[in-house]
């Protein structure tokens, strides 16, 4: 059983003159290049209705960001990489896009509510498999009634959860809480409880985006 949590987050306007610098400082002029179009890609987005930031992100990282186990791009088994440092290296993770996408959509002011990270059992092998390994993608909820939209970078089409039979949800998680799969109300807080989770949050305020109370 989940019990509720009294949070609320909002994302300050990134300093991308401060995330520039840092990229520049620590990877180069490849990773300031990478920063800006993520800036373009920001400003150009704002104003568009949701469904269209979904796609201008979703489509954004999955074609700058090829996949690479944390082993080969961080040298360390499990990492949680920053979108700047995503960005920079070119490379991440299912958690590293799914992080990606969703500092991003709280960038271009979808609220918090709308959108989890959400760990699963993703089936592999087809239809009739019984093989299935960890993954993570995000969540779009248009209404809290809604079933979500996936983002995931493992195809290109933003579809409901309905039309991803392969997806089996574990947890999902956002700023406010955390749910288990079947729980109706939000459990504790996830920065509590996914100490990792914590840790990406700070190492991007540290670089210029932060998401404050």
């Amino acid at each position: 059983m989940c019990c509720g949590i009294v949070a609320c987050v909002a994302l300050a306007l990134p300093e991308f003159d401060r995330m520039q610098q840092v990229a520049a400082q620590r990877y180069g002029e490849t990773a300031v290049e990478s920063v800006n179009a993520w800036r373009r890609l920001v400003g150009e987005a704002r104003d568009l209705p949701d469904e269209q930031k979904l796609a201008r992100v979703n489509a954004f990282f999955n074609a700058r960001v090829s996949f690479d186990d944390d082993l080969l791009v961080w040298r360390t088994a499990d990492y949680w990489a920053t979108p700047l440092e995503t960005l920079a290296r070119s490379a991440g993770d299912c958690e590293d896009f799914a992080i990606a996408k969703y500092m991003t959509l709280r960038l271009l002011g979808i609220a918090d509510e709308r959108l989890r990270l959400i760990y699963v059992r993703a089936r592999i092998g087809g239809a009739n498999s019984s093989v299935s390994q960890a993954h993570m993608v995000l969540g779009y909820f248009p209404s809290p009634a809604d079933e979500p939209l996936i983002l995931d970078n493992l195809i290109r089409d933003i579809r409901p959860a309905a039309r991803r039979p392969d997806l089996f949800p574990v947890f999902s998680f956002n700023g406010d809480g955390l749910w288990v799969a079947g729980a109706q109300q939000s459990s504790a807080d996830p920065t509590a409880r996914l100490s990792r989770w914590r840790d990406v949050l700070e190492r991007a305020r540290q670089e210029g985006l932060a998401i404050q109370p």
